[in-house]
Formats: C-alpha cells, sequence, structure tokens
C-alpha cells in the first residue's frame, strides 16, 4: 500500500491537471497565445498520469463499498463481495506499484529527437565491422518502434564495416530509450579475417547526442571555416565528380565535423550543421554535468564516452551491461534489433534509483 506521503503527492498532482484545465478555459488566458501553449503542453504531459489516478481513485471508493458489503448479514452478497474484494484488492496493487512512478521528475529531453554517432575504437578491421553490426541493430532495432532513421555521414570499410556512421533517429521516446546506448561496446569473437581462430576483443564507441535548434545553441558565422571536397568512397574510389563533401571547423572549439553522404553540397552542409550543434550542446551539457558528478554516480552509468558499458561475447552467446551487472543469453536476437529486454532492465533500473533519491 502507498504510504500518506505519497498519497498526498499524487493528489497534489491530480489537482495541478485541475487546475491547468481551469487555466485552458480561462477567457483571459485564452487570447494569450504563448501562455496558452506553454499550459496545454504542461497539461497534455500531465494527463495520462491524471487518468491514472482517476482509475486508482475509483478503485479506492469501489474497495471502500466493497468492504461494507463484506459485513452483509446475507451469505450470498458477503460471498460476492469477498471475491470482487480479491481482485480489486490485486488490481489495486497494480496500479500503486506504476502510479508511483509518476513522481519521478520529467526528463527535460523527453521528446527531442538525436544523433547517433558510431566509431570503430580499438581492434582495426575487426573493430570497423562491428560498428557495421551495432548499426544494423540500431536500425531495425528503430524500425521496430517505428522511428524514422536518417543517414547523416559514414566512412564505410571495403569487407562491410564502417570506421565511423553517424545517424539521425526521430520518433516518439528516441531519448527515452537510446540514452542508454552511450558509451563503449566491447565484443568478443573470432574476426571473420581470423585465420588461426583465435579469439580478438574489440572495441566502439557510440555517441548519443541530442538533435538541437539554433536557439539551443550559438553559432556565429564568423566562428565557422567551411571546406568542400571531393566525396569518395569505400577505398579512396570517388563517388562525386564536384566538390560536395563539407567539413565544418567551429574555431572556438575545434570541433570538426563533415558529411559527404549526399551528391548536393547544400545538403551536405545542412547536415553538416545539424551534427555540429548536437556536437556543441553535449560539451556544454558535459561541462554543466561536470559540476553535478557526485550526482550522476547515482544514475545509470554515467553516459560518458570513455566507460565501458556493455559486452557482447559471441564464443558465449552473452550480452553483460556492466553497469546493472546484467547478462542475457540472446545475443543473436538482440543483434537483429530485439533489445526490448535489455533497455527496459535499464530502464525500470534508472526508475527504481530515482524514486529512491526523492525518498520513495
Amino acid at each position: 500500500m502507498l504510504n500518506e506521503v505519497i498519497k498526498e503527492k499524487l493528489l497534489k498532482m491530480y489537482n495541478k491537471v485541475r487546475e491547468l484545465e481551469g487555466k485552458l478555459v480561462d477567457p483571459k488566458v485564452i487570447p494569450n497565445t504563448e501562455q496558452y501553449a506553454s499550459l496545454s503542453r504542461e497539461h497534455s504531459a500531465l494527463l495520462p498520469f491524471a487518468q491514472k489516478f482517476s482509475e486508482y481513485d475509483k478503485l479506492l471508493n469501489d474497495l471502500k463499498n466493497l468492504e461494507e458489503l463484506k459485513n452483509s448479514r446475507d451469505t450470498e452478497l458477503k460471498v460476492i463481495a469477498e471475491a470482487e474484494h480479491s481482485q480489486l484488492s490485486e488490481k489495486l496493487r497494480k496500479f500503486e506499484s506504476e502510479i508511483k512512478y509518476f513522481l519521478i521528475p520529467p526528463d527535460p529531453n523527453e521528446g527531442k529527437n538525436i544523433i547517433v554517432e558510431i566509431r570503430a575504437g580499438t581492434g582495426g578491421e575487426e573493430a570497423a565491422l562491428f560498428a557495421g553490426d551495432l548499426y544494423r541493430m540500431y536500425s531495425r532495432y528503430a524500425e521496430n518502434k517505428g522511428w524514422k532513421t536518417e543517414p547523416l555521414d559514414s566512412n564505410p570499410t571495403g569487407i562491410g564495416g564502417f570506421k565511423e556512421i553517424i545517424f539521425g533517429l526521430s520518433g516518439k521516446d528516441v531519448w527515452k530509450y537510446f540514452k542508454f546506448e552511450r558509451g563503449i561496446h566491447r565484443v568478443q569473437r573470432v574476426p571473420a579475417t581470423e585465420a588461426s581462430g583465435r579469439i580478438h576483443t574489440s572495441a566502439v564507441t557510440v555517441a548519443v547526442l541530442l538533435e538541437v535548434e539554433d536557439v539551443d545553441v550559438e553559432i556565429r558565422p564568423e566562428e565557422l571555416r567551411i571546406d568542400t571536397y571531393r566525396a569518395s568512397g569505400a577505398g579512396g574510389q570517388h563517388v562525386n565528380k564536384t566538390d560536395s563533401a563539407v567539413r565544418i571547423t567551429h574555431l572556438p572549439t575545434g570541433t570538426v565535423v563533415a558529411c559527404q553522404d549526399e551528391r548536393s553540397q547544400m545538403k551536405n552542409r545542412a547536415k553538416a550543421m545539424k551534427i555540429l550543434r548536437a556536437e556543441l550542446y553535449e560539451r556544454k551539457i558535459l561541462a554543466q554535468e561536470e559540476a553535478i558528478s557526485a550526482d550522476r554516480k547515482k544514475q545509470v552509468g554515467s553516459g560518458d564516452r570513455s566507460e565501458k558499458i556493455r559486452t557482447y561475447n559471441f564464443p558465449q552467446n552473452r550480452i553483460t551491461d556492466h553497469r546493472i551487472d546484467f547478462s542475457i543469453h540472446r545475443l543473436k536476437e538482440v543483434l537483429e534489433g530485439d533489445l526490448d529486454e535489455l533497455i527496459g532492465k535499464l530502464i525500470s533500473t534508472e526508475q527504481e534509483e530515482k524514486l529512491s533519491s526523492i525518498g520513495i
């Protein structure tokens, strides 16, 4: 059963929804489009909770009525009331286990689209091949979720791998599910290029950046150096006879991004700017988070690019997430895009830790 403190917090949230609904029909508020839009967004975010709380409140009232019927002198009515009371009590326990999660403060990045960067690390050609495996895994996972994948830039190798591949993801809850992928992914397997059958250990880094608008990061034109060059494919062969590829250098930070996937220089430039904004915003966020590094240790991993988060062990058909010490023996299925069990465990662990941090 929920304690009185939690119930009081839930009721306060519910009253907030009722207050917002009153403001949304206030003749003084409706003409103020900016205020009205802000209140509408806040109300929409809280509406799922309000619906859940209404059901919860009804359950409590129904149980209270059944408590009275259980004391009835009518034997038949008493038996029916006891059976219904047992069913509703079980339903109430389920509601209480779910509704408390609404007390977790919303992630300010919820609803934002992302940019994913996969780069081959230690391991040479084998690392590049695994970078390709991760890209296919994420692409299939995104397809299963109904998200849109947009290739932004890539540096393929000759045998199907990638030294680097960058792509955008847009859709419902992309940040919620992908934020846990940041860090070093280690693979242990016999490479296709290994003749002796010896197991190699390679690594790939994954960065997950928030896609941001111009208003989130200020970039002055004079801070940019923009170079164009001919795009080339795997092995160095030219795939375009014009200087369509674009490289942008942000002079104050030394950040360099490039894009050559499109045949149009204008499109490549737009994509490169999208990546640059995401990179600079990531720098900004990391700088802010350094000041609260102690708090980050309470989270499910720090999300730092240098942190080894997961090992893919092919001989044992095992994937281990080191942040929560959780392993599953379904490596093939996961690489085919079935990430729900793994990411679901990360989400639930994070939620429990956040509840704990607010005293619930």
